[in-house]
């Protein structure tokens, strides 16, 4: 089974990123296919590189990391929920004028079409937050 994975909370604020990350772990320890884990609204927090939570809390950006370089995933960053919370990548940052880039590795920025196109060719589009 194929699926697209769509988180809506941010990592410290809300189980869902938790709880989503936990899921696409047991998908692909089952032998399922991820074709996307698109981050929405509060969502695109978890690809900061620039959060540094306390040392004996988990590091939920490195861990979609670590996974996403494991397993080949494509993690999407909404671009208009990032740049409303002032995250950018390299190229974007360029265009606003600005001088530094906060996209963790493996993440990537891009629009609403890769949702729409991940839950086109998944067999499942499932949804993390509100």
């Amino acid at each position: 089974m194929k699926y697209t994975i769509m988180v809506n909370e941010g990592p410290y604020q809300h189980q869902s990123a938790d709880t989503a990350l936990q899921f696409a772990r047991a998908v692909l320890e089952k032998g399922h296919e991820i074709f996307r884990v698109f981050f929405y609204h509060d969502g695109v927090n978890n690809g900061t590189r620039l959060s540094v939570p306390p040392a004996d809390d988990r590091l939920i950006q490195k861990s979609w990391s670590e996974l996403a370089e494991k397993h080949g995933l494509d993690l999407v960053i909404c671009i208009a929920a990032a740049q409303r919370r002032g995250l950018m990548d390299a190229d974007e940052a360029k265009r606003q004028g600005l001088d530094a880039n906060n996209i963790a590795p493996g993440f990537r920025i891009s629009g609403l079409g890769q949702l729409v196109e991940g839950g086109i060719q998944s067999d499942r589009l499932v949804v993390f937050g509100d």
